[in-house]
């Protein structure tokens, strides 16, 4: 079984940028499709990108064109860049994989959880 584990979270100024980790262990990452999610005080967990190992990816319109998800076979990690934050992109970030298909924007897709990282953008 895989366990995630996130890093790179924090405290950054709007227009600023971070790079979340979301690394596994336990078995290789290249069968999975994995994803991030995000969470802010009192509201849902919302999609924010995934990529499958075919390098297919997919965004949240509220990212696009601002975070980049990528992965690293040799290192099995997979990244997401976020430049140009927002302080409405204040929220707990949360990687998540699974092995099945299923559609990319659901919780209910993905069996594998990280613990998440916090990601503060002040104005």
């Amino acid at each position: 079984q895989v366990q995630l584990v996130e890093s790179g979270g924090g405290l950054v100024q709007a227009g600023g940028s971070l790079r979340l980790s979301c690394a596994a262990s336990g078995r290789t990452f290249s069968s999975y499709r994995v994803a991030w999610f995000r969470q802010a005080p009192g509201k849902e967990r919302e999609f924010v990108a995934r990529i499958s190992w075919g390098d297919d990816t997919y965004y949240a319109e509220s990212v696009k064109g601002r975070f980049t998800i990528s992965g690293d076979n040799a290192r099995n990690t997979v990244y997401l860049q976020m430049n140009s934050l927002k302080p409405e992109d204040t929220a707990v970030y949360s990687c998540a994989a699974t092995q099945y298909t299923g559609s990319a924007y659901r919780t209910s897709t993905y069996n594998i959880w990280g613990q998440g990282t916090q990601v503060t953008v002040s104005s």
